[in-house]
């Protein structure tokens, strides 16, 4: 619901942009209109001059007390336009922190509610084994929960190192079937493993076990044909078969024409 200004809280246009030039003399320009914000309470908008500020606006808020025609000043800011230019809205770090963006040096401190941990106790079904971690905090403080292992396996099992990548598909068999591949320990252990080939384009990363590259141990170069050996050819012997005439004399006369090949 729009509020209509007040009408002598509209009137006192002068009386707002004298509060506006105090904050910032010779950078106040044209009024811009006038907004009712409550009873006896208005914003008058003025555009700013102020060339880092394009866009912006001086709003000054003018009230009065009830009965009364005297207009004071409530509130003098500078607010942007809808063409002005804003910052980016701010984004927490944990928000804004992309894979490959920690450096040498860098410390990535980890949230104690993080839902990817949980403590180290809660990791084993033995109740014995639980309660004596409890008691002696042995071991790692917090461990992978339920949660942080799906997160690792849905990022691995859809990156590179999956059975959709480019080379993968192009395989000659998996990952599971190599002898470079030395699977992981732990709940991890049947569906992921290292690759071990210094050759491999995966080598010391995470792979799936029906991930595959060109340098599977067991990949054989088939051969190819055999080359074809070059005819044998005798450039040293010529053999001459018949006579000048191409046969024997005598055979047939050259005249007879009983043979329309000139033979018989």
């Amino acid at each position: 619901m729009t509020l209509v200004a007040d009408a002598a809280i509209a009137d006192a246009v002068d009386d707002a942009r004298a509060a506006a030039e105090q904050e910032a003399p010779g950078l106040v320009g044209e009024h811009l209109g006038v907004d009712g914000d409550d009873e006896r309470v208005a914003t008058h908008l003025f555009a700013s001059l102020d060339p880092a500020y394009r866009g912006w606006r001086w709003a000054v808020t003018l009230t009065r007390v009830p009965r009364g025609r005297t207009v004071t000043v409530d509130e003098v800011v500078l607010l942007p336009g809808e063409e002005a230019m804003l910052a980016p809205a701010w984004v927490p770090w944990s928000e804004r922190l992309r894979p490959g963006d920690l450096g040498v040096g860098d410390l990535l401190p980890t949230q104690a509610d993080d839902p990817r941990l949980v403590p180290s106790y809660l990791a084993s079904e033995d109740d014995e084994v639980t309660g004596v971690a409890f008691e002696l905090g042995l071991g790692r403080a917090r461990v992978l929960s339920f949660d942080g292992r799906v997160d690792a396996v849905e990022r691995w099992y859809s990156g590179d190192q999956g059975p959709e990548a480019p080379i993968a598909r192009a395989a000659p068999a998996s990952c599971a079937t190599c002898g470079f591949f030395v699977p992981l320990a732990g709940a991890l252990r049947q569906a992921f493993g290292g690759c071990a080939n210094e050759f491999a384009p995966d080598d010391g990363k995470i792979v799936s076990v029906d991930h595959g590259c060109g340098a599977h141990s067991e990949a054989v170069v088939v051969p190819g044909a055999p080359t074809p050996t070059p005819p044998l050819l005798d450039d040293y012997r010529i053999d001459l078969v018949g006579g000048p005439l191409g046969h024997e004399p005598g055979s047939v006369a050259d005249a007879d024409s009983s043979e329309p090949f000139g033979h018989s």
